[in-house]
């Protein structure tokens, strides 16, 4: 459905490229109407067309872009007129509109030079900070001497514990193969005293055999079986 409103615009909207933006955003929505600027700073707009675009367009002159600073908008319904197919700007006196385009101009550059000026703090602050930062990076420089240094003597340290776990390796060889050596000693002992006892047994066991037969021969057989068993004492006090 079409409609058709008349609104007065107030605020910061005369010389700051309002009414250009009020027509690119018709034109692209494809509304007709006009816009001009009036004596009392304001700023008469006139737009028709589909409703939904209509809400959509007065949305956007309510939040126009910086420079621009929309205060107010009176809206007021009108008569479709048939008769308007596109929209324009209506242009005042000439002396009117050479001050409108140097003012647009005059409020833009003074818009950049304000942040331009902000962003010339921004810079001051910023190279305040890297001066720290590059203080701060003298420090970590020298301490990374320090570091250095200190892993050289580190590695020195290592290199004098690599050599001397070189020598207790060697020891520790030497003293596996002694160890060997004196297992095959005692493992061969062993043997040899498992074999005497094995002898002094079977002596004792004749002995029992024999106790009933002549003393004669009891006591041959006892004094062989000392004999043993001092040869026994002997080599054991030997190993």
């Amino acid at each position: 459905m079409d409609k058709a409103y008349l609104i007065k615009v107030y605020g910061r909207v005369q010389r700051v490229g309002f009414r250009r933006f009020a027509l690119d955003i018709a034109q692209e929505l494809k509304l007709a109407g006009y816009v001009k600027n009036l004596e009392d700073g304001s700023v008469e707009l006139f737009i028709q067309g589909d409703e939904e675009k209509l809400k959509y367009y007065i949305e956007k002159i309510r939040n126009a872009p910086q420079p621009i600073k929309v205060d107010n908008l009176v809206v007021e319904e009108q008569s479709y007129r048939s008769e308007i197919k596109f929209f324009k700007i209506i242009y005042g006196e000439l002396p009117d509109e050479l001050q409108e385009g140097f003012g647009s101009m005059q409020t833009i550059f003074m818009n950049y030079w304000d942040e331009f000026k902000d962003y010339r703090s921004e810079f001051r602050d910023y190279r305040n900070e890297f001066k720290d930062f590059r203080n701060e990076f003298k420090d970590f420089r020298n301490e990374f001497k320090d570091f250095r240094n200190e892993f050289k003597d580190f590695r020195n340290e290592f290199k004098d514990f690599r050599n001397e776990f070189k020598d207790f390796r060697k020891e520790f060889q030497d003293y596996r193969s002694e160890f060997r050596e004196f297992a095959e000693r005692t493992d061969d002992n062993f043997k040899l005293l498992i074999g005497m006892s094995q002898d002094i047994l079977n002596k004792l066991i004749n002995i029992l055999e024999l106790i009933e037969k002549d003393s004669k021969e009891t006591r041959l057989m006892l004094n062989e079986t000392m004999k043993i068993l001092k040869e026994v004492l002997l080599f054991v006090s030997k190993k």
